[in-house]
Parts: C-alpha cells; sequence; structure tokens
C-alpha cells in the first residue's frame, strides 16, 4: 500500500475509534454503568439513566450517524477517492 493509501486507511481507522468509544460511552457508560448516578437528575420529569437508555441513546446514535457520513465525506474528498 502506497503512502497514500496508508494516510487514507488511517484517517478511516481514527474515525471509526472515535465513532466506537462515543458509541459504548453512550450506550453502556450513560445507559447501564453510570445509570444509578444519573437517576438522581431529572430531564422532562423522568430520570436522566431511564432517559439515557430509552430516548437519548437514539437520538444521539442518529446524530452520530449524520457526523459519520459528513467526516466520512470529507476524508475521502482529501485523500481523493469520493464518489462523484
Amino acid at each position: 500500500m502506497d503512502k497514500s493509501g496508508e494516510a487514507y486507511w488511517r484517517a478511516t481507522l481514527g474515525l471509526l475509534t472515535t465513532v466506537l468509544i462515543i458509541w459504548f460511552v453512550v450506550s453502556f457508560g450513560f445507559g447501564i454503568i453510570l445509570q444509578p448516578m444519573l437517576d438522581s437528575i431529572h430531564l422532562g420529569g423522568y430520570p436522566l439513566g431511564f432517559w439515557f437508555a430509552q430516548q437519548g441513546s437514539i437520538y444521539i446514535f442518529v446524530a452520530l450517524i449524520f457526523w459519520y457520513a459528513a467526516k466520512m465525506g470529507k476524508i475521502d474528498r482529501e485523500h481523493d477517492v469520493h464518489e462523484d
């Protein structure tokens, strides 16, 4: 693999690592591990831990999909592997 290919994959794997860390923190961190602590805070009448497990994680995951697509498109354009 040439230097530009290695740089492309390094950027892509860095982005994937970031996305997976955010996914893990939101789903397991806020929804399960920190849930008892977050339940002391209420959002819209519901405990924050419950909100993350039922609603908040979905909103964050949808936003994460759009953010990932935009960042991946930017990486593709920077390395000239984008589709026309």
